[in-house]
């Protein structure tokens, strides 16, 4: 995991969903869904700032736990896509 995309994506976490509160002690691959820190909505706000963020496209297949419940899982997700060719 890239710890520059990892930072980016706990900074928007912290920023958007815990308030600013950045005592919270939130670990790398604790549950963002079962934490009560992200909702339906908030993950929407996620998915609009990994595209804008990182230049990637979401299909709806790509919105799933598996790629967006961790802040390890979200990074992965964010490399794994950044690293595939986008086809014309």
């Amino acid at each position: 995991m890239t710890p520059a995309i990892k930072d980016k994506v706990k900074a928007f976490v912290i920023e958007n969903f815990l308030f600013g509160d950045s005592a919270y002690e939130l670990a790398d691959d604790a549950s963002l869904i079962e934490n009560d820190i992200i909702d339906s909505t908030g993950v929407l706000e996620l998915v609009a700032f990994i595209e804008d963020g990182f230049g990637i496209v979401m299909a709806d297949a790509d919105i799933v736990p598996q790629n967006l419940d961790s802040l390890a899982r979200i990074s992965a997700f964010i490399e794994a896509k950044a690293a595939v060719p986008v086809s014309a």
